[in-house]
């Protein structure tokens, strides 16, 4: 199971707090993470095992969007800072319309995160 991380960067120590909570879940499992590039280099900091890929605002939601249409993404943790400016904000919409054109788990906050990560 592949798992896409993303925080904005106000919620970034919120992932890291949720990933770090979850760490049993996600090393029983073998759960490969995959995340946008600046979340990428606070998980690994944190000593999760992630393949980060380019910033968000660089083109890394599209990448993770584009890992959901072929079908490779099995679930999206996406914490969003809703009271901040976004430069990429197209690109967090076009992820979002994919996760549901493909039916692929959205989370956006970490109470929803919860209750995926305890699904898996």
């Amino acid at each position: 199971m592949e798992i896409a991380l993303i925080a904005h960067d106000g919620k970034k120590a919120e992932m890291v707090q949720f990933l770090n909570e979850h760490r049993d879940i996600l090393h029983q499992k073998k759960i490969n993470l995959v995340s946008t590039g600046t979340t990428g280099e606070k998980v690994k900091k944190a000593g999760f095992e992630v393949h980060a890929l380019l910033s968000g605002p660089m083109g890394g939601d599209a990448q993770i969007a584009a890992r959901v249409a072929q079908g490779q993404c099995d679930m999206v943790l996406f914490f969003r800072d809703p009271l901040d400016r976004h430069p990429h904000e197209p690109d967090i919409l076009m992820l979002m319309r994919l996760c549901d054109v493909h039916n692929i788990p959205l989370a956006t906050n970490p109470a929803t995160a919860e209750l995926l990560i305890k699904a898996v």
